[in-house]
């Protein structure tokens, strides 16, 4: 029998995109999962649109907040109900290539590791490839993830049935980097990298990666509140960050070529 897969989208507000992200879970090889939906008390048509979905695939469930809680309240939500043995996240606005679970819990079950996850290519909002592919380490540790966050959220999967079930702190932002250093802790070894390229992260001007600004501040919150650092020792791991993300973290983004 097939290991199950659940997948934790929350949504907010997301009817530009959150038809394309479902069908990219429709459309996958693999079959044994299921797709949990949270709505954060959309104010759109996100809950018209995926109506249709609901009414004709049984594996597709909707939870919907009472209050706008945000990502974390939301992705840990999804995890309680999850039924899977292994979870992955997916956001409202991220794609999913076609062979994304069958290629990563094959690998995942041959490499016998409990914690994975993948390079990804960048979209615009329009779902055009922007020629960017963010490469995958092969093995991803604990002190290094700390120094930096090098899980793209919408690659990652753990093995649910091995470490159970992982939450995230309730930060606005940056909340899944802690839930990979929670499940890394948790698994005793590495993370593993899928070197190839499953999924497409959607930059626009909402997504964190477009503010610089605002993705130092929420980091050092990862560190002052998510992990319960000093002051002192948050603004230095900051220090450290930041020496990462730039001269190192870089190094894995790659441009290429255009056919």
């Amino acid at each position: 029998m097939t290991a199950s897969v659940t997948i934790i989208t929350p949504m907010f507000n997301s009817e530009d995109f959150i038809s394309e992200t479902i069908n990219s879970v429709i459309s996958q090889t693999y079959k044994n999962w299921e797709l949990i939906l949270i709505d954060d008390c959309s104010s759109d048509s996100t809950l018209k649109i995926i109506q249709p979905f609901l009414e004709i695939h049984t594996n597709i469930k909707l939870l919907k907040n009472e209050v706008n809680s945000g990502a974390a309240v939301s992705r840990n939500k999804g995890g309680q109900l999850a039924k899977g043995d292994y979870i992955a996240f997916l956001d409202a606005d991220d794609l999913w290539h076609p062979k994304k679970l069958e290629t990563q819990i094959a690998f995942m079950q041959k490499e016998n590791c409990h914690v994975s996850f993948t390079s990804y290519q960048l979209i615009d909002q329009d779902g055009k490839l922007l020629n960017t592919e963010v490469k995958a380490l092969k093995s991803l540790s604990y002190p290094k993830l700390l120094k930096s966050n090098y899980v793209g959220n919408l690659t990652g999967m753990y093995n649910a049935k091995v470490l159970g079930e992982i939450t995230a702190p309730n930060l606005r932002k940056r909340q899944d980097w802690l839930l990979w250093l929670a499940a890394i802790k948790k698994s005793g070894k590495d993370a593993r990298g899928v070197q190839e390229p499953l999924a497409y992260y959607r930059v626009h001007q909402n997504s964190m990666s477009a503010n610089k600004l605002s993705l130092v501040k929420h980091n050092y919150w990862v560190y002052k509140k998510g992990l319960g650092f000093s002051t002192l020792k948050s603004t230095w791991c900051m220090l450290v960050f930041l020496r990462e993300h730039f001269f190192v973290k870089s190094k894995q983004i790659v441009k290429l070529n255009k056919s």
